[in-house]
Parts: C-alpha cells; structure tokens; sequence
C-alpha cells in the first residue's frame, strides 16, 4: 500500500468515478442497513462531486410499474453462461428523482423473477444462489463496458456482490474500462447460514481465475465467499454490527485498510464523508 499512497499523495484525490455494486436498496426492498446505504451513500459521494453508478439485482419482489423500471435495449442484448446454460442479460433502469441519480438493474427471469430475495417461502436458501451471484457479478461488469464508464472505485455492498472483486482481479483486469479500479468492499451480518454446492470452486472458474485463486472455496460457504471477496480487494469497511468474527480476523491479518464500523456514524449520516475519504485514501 506505501506505493499506492505516494502516488495519491503525488497526484491529489484522483477518485472521480464510483461504481456502486449492491444487494439492496430502499425504496425497491424494505429498508434494512444495507438498503439505507444502497440509497444514500451514492447520492452523498454525488453530492461531493464524484461521478456515480448504481447497481442491483432486479429482484421479482420489485413492483416495475409502480417504481418505474424500463428496459435499457442498447445494454440489454448479450448472454452469460452460468452452469453450461445461456442466461440473457437483461438491464433496467429506474430514477430516484429526489436524489438525481438512476438505479441499474441486473436482470434474468430465470435467477430474479421469483418473489422473494434469497429464499423460499420456508426460509430455505435458495439452490442455485451461487449462480445468481456469479451472474450478478458478470453482468454488472459487462454493463460497465457497454457503458465505457471507468470507475476509479467499485465498491461492492451485500454477499451476492462477493464474486465480483474476485472476477474484476482475474478476469477483467486487462480491460482498459478496469485497469486503474480498487475495490472496497463492505461487510454486513448477511453472510448466508448454508453451503454452496461442493463443486461451486470449479464452478465460479471464469476467464483468467485459477483453481489456486479459490482455494478459499474449498469448504464452499459464505463466511469463505467473504473471505475470497476480501482477498480480492483493496479497502475493508465493516458495514454493520454482527459481522462474523472468522471473516472479521481474516480482513485484519491480511493488512488491507480498514474501516471499523460505527453505528453513531451511521445513524447522523457521517459515514458518508468517512467513506468519501476512505475512497480517496487508497
């Protein structure tokens, strides 16, 4: 990091763009600690002068009529393979006027058409969650290049972001769009309470990532999935209370700059510059 600090320090505050990876954000899924962030902090790094884009899933849960979602057809178009299957990429887009920034949606009607976020009606994890993130992943990064927007940050929010820092390392890195973006990644008490299928570390292998890159994956399961996210970043923030310890432990051993929760910031809104000069710091 002494390498990355000089040249900050050389050159002044050199974040302009920051690109918003998120699990949820309010008003499209209830208000939770993650969906507050989702919503307010990009409109506070705007307000500071940078450039945004957010991203989400498109969950089924989300009324598109009533929160005006359309279709952007120019982003729209291209297909992932998850698992040897074709998947359509579909994006929508939605405003939040009074904050002057638009939503993206990453969307596929077989991964997000159903009517709950995570898990089915007896609470049960769905199976193919995994894929779901790998999707999620590959589609926000794809939209980005279709959008020839390169961020300085990607700050990634919510488990089902977790693949992506391992993806942008590994298999997105030589593309110019990406070449020069850190990532940071926050850590909330969402980490799923279930395996991922055994073969999910030969599953996630995409483009440039090795067998060697996801040795974390060995025992496949969230609090794992956080760690290899971890290792992939650049800057930790602890997003909530209740982050697990093992995942909490991993991030400090590893030396990564990071950013200790602190709820009295996050209840009068402070965190937002916190987090604006933790961007700027890397």
């Amino acid at each position: 990091m002494e390498i990355l600090s000089l040249k900050n320090s050389s050159m002044g505050n050199s974040v302009k763009r920051v690109l918003f990876v998120n699990s949820e954000i309010t008003p499209y899924l209830p208000e939770s600690d993650i969906a507050k962030i989702g919503r307010y902090l990009p409109q506070g790094i705007q307000e500071r002068k940078k450039e945004i884009r957010s991203f989400m899933p498109r969950y089924g849960c989300i009324n598109e009529r009533k929160n005006q979602l359309h279709e952007v057809i120019r982003l729209s178009g291209m297909n992932i393979i998850i698992n040897d299957v074709d998947r359509p990429l579909v994006i929508k887009v939605a405003s939040i006027s009074a904050a002057r920034m638009q939503v993206y949606f990453i969307d596929n009607e077989d991964y997000f058409h159903r009517k709950s976020v995570y898990c089915d009606d007896e609470g049960n994890y769905f199976e193919d969650n995994w894929e779901r993130a790998i999707f999620f992943a590959r589609g926000v990064l794809e939209t980005v290049k279709k959008l020839r927007w390169a961020p300085d940050i990607i700050h990634c929010q919510g488990w089902i972001s977790h693949v992506l820092p391992l993806y942008l390392k590994k298999a997105y890195i030589d593309d110019p769009i990406f070449s020069n973006s850190k990532i940071v990644l926050s850590l909330y008490n969402d980490t799923p309470a279930t395996d991922f299928p055994a073969d999910f570390k030969e599953k996630i292998l995409f483009g440039g990532v090795s067998p060697k890159d996801v040795e974390l994956l060995e025992n496949p399961n969230g609090i794992n999935l956080a760690k290899l996210a971890a290792s992939w970043s650049d800057g930790i923030i602890v997003g909530s209370d209740g982050v697990d310890k093992e995942i909490l432990d991993f991030c400090k051993e590893s030396g990564l700059p990071m950013l200790d929760f602190n709820a009295e910031a996050i209840e009068n809104g402070s965190y937002i510059e916190d987090y604006n000069s933790f961007y700027d710091n890397l």
